[in-house]
């Protein structure tokens, strides 16, 4: 891996080290495209219910020397995905740097765990980084890994983003909207389908394994399929005149988290997702019509997915409609599955976060 581009971001910061520190200024590192903004966007709300507080976004991809001095006076430093040039960024003892990572949980194997190359600068990024948020202790130890962190420095406070779920939504409105939007009757309960990409390219046009017109045959009567692609997927994938009106590609739709929040049922694959769907206590169906190669050939897990996923798997079209016709769902075994990934859920994980750094 080259580190000279996130050196020279290294160098930048050196330029402003001696800056002082402003107690009331908070920064948040992303990119131009504010991409997971989520979880920031808490953090901001709860500050700013503490105080006259300073805000500043860091943009990585627009480089300023402005920019580079608000960073390096800021007391409290926020990422919520990977930033490698922290690995050069050497902070103010006084600055709070916290990783609040942009999903729940503990699915999909990641980063330093199925990563050889990239343990260096993970285990630099470490050291300039001075908490990890997490959404149990139970995973620490995955986090850890992945990380290269010391669990000392994780903390189980809850991902803020997932207070969305607990404020005061109209419902409703929100559902007649959503209808309007895509002309679709309010009346039809959505299923909303979230497939993950795939490194096996023959596998991520889910057309060729879903059978959309006995699907909506035997479904459309009660349901509408909306369909949220990952967005590595479009390359194996067009939208033809043939499928038109029978499903809505939500794709494009801004808030994923609306989407969960109006769908009755989900289905899904792999997609760490389905953890955020669970606590809404709601039907997921894992449709992996590709299982034995994507067990054998991907990243892996850090449970046994046969066993632990919250909702029953299938590999056909005809065993999907099934699950979804008769109903076939558990839901004592999705609240097992929360509790393995969650321990509080509450809507006051922005409230502990913050609360904590306070302290």
């Amino acid at each position: 891996m080259s580190y000279i581009k996130h050196k020279v971001y290294g160098l930048l910061f050196k330029l402003f080290q001696f800056r002082k520190i402003d107690e009331k200024s908070v920064s948040f590192i992303i990119d131009s495209k504010e991409s997971f903004k989520g979880n920031l966007d808490y953090i901001k709300k709860e500050f700013e219910k503490r105080g006259d507080y300073d805000f500043h976004f860091f943009y990585k991809d627009k480089l300023s020397f402005g920019s580079f001095k608000k960073l390096a006076s800021s007391k409290y430093v926020f990422l919520n995905d990977n930033f490698f040039p922290l690995a050069f960024m050497s902070f103010k003892e006084e600055t709070q740097v916290v990783q609040l990572w942009h999903a729940p949980g503990a699915s999909k194997k990641f980063g330093g765990t199925v990563d050889v190359e990239s343990r260096d600068i993970l285990q630099k990024i470490s050291k300039n980084t001075d908490c990890l948020i997490v959404t149990s202790d139970k995973i620490k130890k995955h986090y850890s890994e992945a990380f290269q962190m010391p669990e000392s420095k994780i903390k189980a406070l809850g991902l803020p983003r997932m207070d969305y779920y607990f404020e005061n939504h109209d419902l409703d409105k929100l559902k007649a909207e959503f209808c309007k939007k895509y002309g679709i009757s309010p009346d039809k309960k959505i299923i909303l389908y979230a497939p993950t990409f795939r490194d096996e390219e023959k596998y991520n046009n889910v057309f060729n394994y879903l059978d959309i017109e006995k699907f909506n045959e035997s479904l459309s009567d009660e349901y509408v399929l909306a369909l949220r692609l990952h967005p590595k997927i479009k390359d194996f994938y067009s939208d033809d005149i043939s499928s038109k009106g029978k499903y809505v590609d939500v794709s494009g739709f801004e808030s994923e988290q609306e989407l969960m929040l109006l769908s009755d049922v989900m289905i899904t694959d792999y997609s760490s997702i389905m953890i955020e769907y669970a606590i809404l206590n709601r039907p997921i169906v894992f449709f992996t019509y590709d299982l034995d190669s994507y067990l054998a050939n991907e990243r892996g897990f850090y449970y046994d997915f046969k066993t632990t996923v919250p909702g029953p798997i299938v590999k056909t079209s005809d065993e999907l409609i099934d699950v979804i016709s008769n109903g076939e769902f558990d839901k004592g075994r999705i609240s097992e599955f929360v509790k393995t990934q969650f321990d509080e859920i509450d809507g006051q994980s922005s409230k502990r976060v913050v609360d904590y750094l306070l302290k």
